[in-house]
């Protein structure tokens, strides 16, 4: 039985999580309320419980009756934005993850309000107790909303040193190095491919290599794709498509979101975060369609299409990473529209040879409702990279299985690393949702999260 209303414990006002066609749990007030207002219960639907004149409790629905499931959990996120102003608690016998539905009040009350000219007014809190659980919430939600605010800031304001500028910032938090190599300067230290598709922009392209934890530490290396816009190069892009190229650095967003978990959780690994930051623009010095690069790897690349830019820079950096034998190495970007039309916006596709890593991903995904899914490395589709004057070309000519084949372009420069993947995410959510509203997203770090804790322990 969920408590009753009239108990005395603090300022803190209770939220009663309740499933549909399960009202009769409620205390009577609250029930009959629900009943006056039509309350289904439904996903997510809040009811908002009057008492003395103001709002006293408030309900959740959790949908048709069935097991609490992590997915349940989140349904907390609704009330992050729908709660009045003041503090809240969840009623004792509830069914919800205490952890996951604080981290995901925390992510349904997030504002992009940086360009707003008047103040949001004031949020709700959400109290229980403390302790490791509450902290890595936390900080779970501190990392996401690092995410999406990178994503959501334009690109004005957030271009190549935009980005070298929040890696620093995120170093100096944690106590982490950062080495940069910038403009002509990656050629001499070869990085041809990074410096051609970001040579035309006004700000210099860039790698940023940030490092923390103990050198002896098993090595996990984290690259991100940093296109902080796309016009798609001399492949311009229409206007429509370039709505939304902002967001173009998605993939380094959530491997500094990721890195500041792996940090503030003092994972016991050798850290690595490599970013190549880029603005894909257009100028006499944009590399053109045609063109052969070559690769610090030494590969030659033909540029089939310059709107296919970010495996190319992802490529120089994985194959700087792979140097070092990594024991994983994990690599995020927003690569392909394929990988969208496959799954859709919230359903990340992953690229994995390793079927160890392949389950664990799975599992976690499924224990913290992170949304992911395994898409093949099918090798005969290599075959479609091929070339008549180089190596390999950056796209295929026949336009299937987009998102695969990128995948296996980039397979084509990581060999010495002990485990990889790939992970093609969209990094925005076009919908508003419990956990969100309309706007940049971070995906699929919490699932990776879950398995470097597994495989890392803190101390």
């Amino acid at each position: 039985m969920i408590e009753a209303m009239d108990e005395t414990k603090g300022a803190a006002r209770p939220v009663w999580p309740v499933f549909a066609k399960e009202l009769e749990a409620l205390p009577e007030a609250a029930r009959a309320w629900a009943e006056a207002c039509r309350f289904k219960a439904g996903a997510g639907e809040v009811l908002l419980v009057p008492e003395g004149g103001g709002v006293g409790a408030a309900l959740l629905g959790l949908g048709k009756r069935g097991t609490a499931s992590p997915a349940t959990s989140l349904l907390a996120g609704a009330l992050g934005k729908a709660l009045p102003a003041g503090a809240w608690r969840l009623a004792e016998g509830h069914p919800l993850d205490a952890g996951l539905a604080r981290l995901a009040f925390a992510l349904g009350a997030y504002r992009f309000d940086r360009y707003k000219a008047e103040e949001e007014p004031p949020t709700a809190t959400l109290e229980g107790e403390g302790g490791a659980q509450a902290d890595i919430a936390a900080l779970l939600a501190g990392s996401i909303r690092l995410a999406r605010d990178l994503i959501n800031t334009p690109a004005n304001d957030l271009l190549p040193d935009g980005m070298e500028h929040a890696a620093r910032t995120l170093a100096a938090e944690f106590g982490a190095d950062v080495a940069v190599t910038v403009g002509d300067a990656l050629l001499a230290a070869n990085f041809p491919m990074i410096h051609a598709v970001g040579r035309a922009s006004a700000v210099a392209p860039r790698l940023i290599d940030l490092s923390w934890g103990d050198p002896g530490a098993p090595k996990v290396t984290l690259v991100g794709k940093g296109v902080s816009f796309d016009t798609g190069g001399l492949d311009i892009k229409p206007s429509s498509g370039m709505l939304l190229m902002k967001k173009d650095m998605g993939g380094a967003a959530n491997v500094l979101a990721l890195a500041r978990i792996v940090m503030g959780r003092r994972l016991p690994v050798r850290l690595r975060v490599l970013v190549p930051a880029v603005e894909n623009a257009i100028a006499g010095s944009a590399f053109r369609p045609g063109d052969i690069l070559r690769s610090r790897k030494g590969k030659t690349v033909e540029i089939g299409n310059t709107d296919a830019e970010g495996r190319l820079i992802l490529a120089d950096a994985l194959a700087l990473a792979d140097e070092e034998a990594p024991e994983l190495l994990i690599d995020m970007a927003t690569l392909t529209g394929a990988a969208r039309v496959a799954l859709g916006p919230d359903l990340p596709p992953f690229f994995t040879e390793d079927e160890g890593l392949a389950e664990a991903l799975r599992e976690a995904s499924e224990a913290v409702a992170d949304p992911i899914w395994r898409l093949p490395l099918w090798q005969p589709y290599a075959r479609n990279l091929a070339s008549k004057v180089a190596d390999i070309n950056n796209v295929t000519s026949d336009g299937f299985a987009g998102a695969v084949t990128a995948a296996l372009f980039l397979q084509g420069f990581v060999e010495k690393a002990k485990s990889w993947a790939h992970f093609d995410v969209f990094g925005w959510r076009p919908q508003a949702g419990p956990l969100g509203p309309v706007g940049g997203e971070a995906q699929a770090i919490r699932a990776l999260h879950r398995v470097l804790e597994s495989r890392y322990p803190a101390a």
